[in-house]
């Protein structure tokens, strides 16, 4: 499996606390907002900086920062959007686009019911949701935003199962797979093991 698995103990220690029962909304997002900052900073590494002259108190000299507008968050509504003010706190200039999605019960296709992108097609792209379970409806999203122009995009997650890895691997080999944990498979109810149950739920207190 093409994956890789931020598991800096920080991140492990707030993990633990969300998959917590007892952990209440307020607690859950907090953690969910500060484990994709940590994220954040492994998942951006390889970024392009341009050079810019600086004058500090003493002399001038040459500085790095990142291009206007090169990186581009989408959530996967509506669980995805937790995870955007992480991302943002380290990268305030990061524009953010949005995906919507919902199973057809018939045909069982993901199908498209929001969709609203930056303009600049050419940014590094990184598409947040908690939980890749059985990767459908990321593979599924990833698919949409290639088909509307987007090339260079990396997946971050919170939890994923082996089975979503894998879809997203198989459907997408040019895309990176970022998690914080990297759990043991999907029950028969496509919940991932062990898991912290439905992050949108936790999130938003609707469980």
């Amino acid at each position: 499996m093409k994956v890789k698995v931020v598991d800096h103990p920080l991140i492990r220690h707030k993990l633990t606390i969300m998959r917590e029962t007892e952990t209440g909304s307020k607690d859950f997002r907090e953690m969910l907002d500060e484990i994709a900052m940590l994220m954040t900073y492994e998942i951006t590494r390889d970024l392009k900086l341009e050079e810019v002259p600086v004058t500090t108190p003493v002399t001038k000299c040459t500085g790095y920062r990142l291009a206007a507008g090169s990186i581009t968050v989408v959530p996967i509504l509506r669980a995805g959007l937790g995870m955007v003010n992480g991302v943002q706190k380290l990268i305030p200039t990061a524009k953010v686009g949005h995906i919507g999605l919902y199973r057809d019960p018939k045909t069982l296709m993901p199908v498209e019911y929001y969709c609203k992108l930056p303009s600049d097609l050419n940014a590094e792209t990184i598409v947040v949701d908690p939980m890749l379970a059985t990767g459908g409806s990321s593979a599924a999203a990833i698919t949409l935003l290639k088909q509307k122009g987007l090339k260079k995009i990396r997946l971050m997650c919170l939890v994923a199962a082996p089975e979503g890895v894998e879809v997203v691997n198989k459907e997408h080999p040019d895309v990176e797979i970022f998690t914080a944990a990297l759990d043991e498979s999907l029950n028969e109810h496509g919940y991932i093991v062990p898991g912290l149950g439905d992050a949108g739920d936790r999130i938003f207190g609707t469980k």
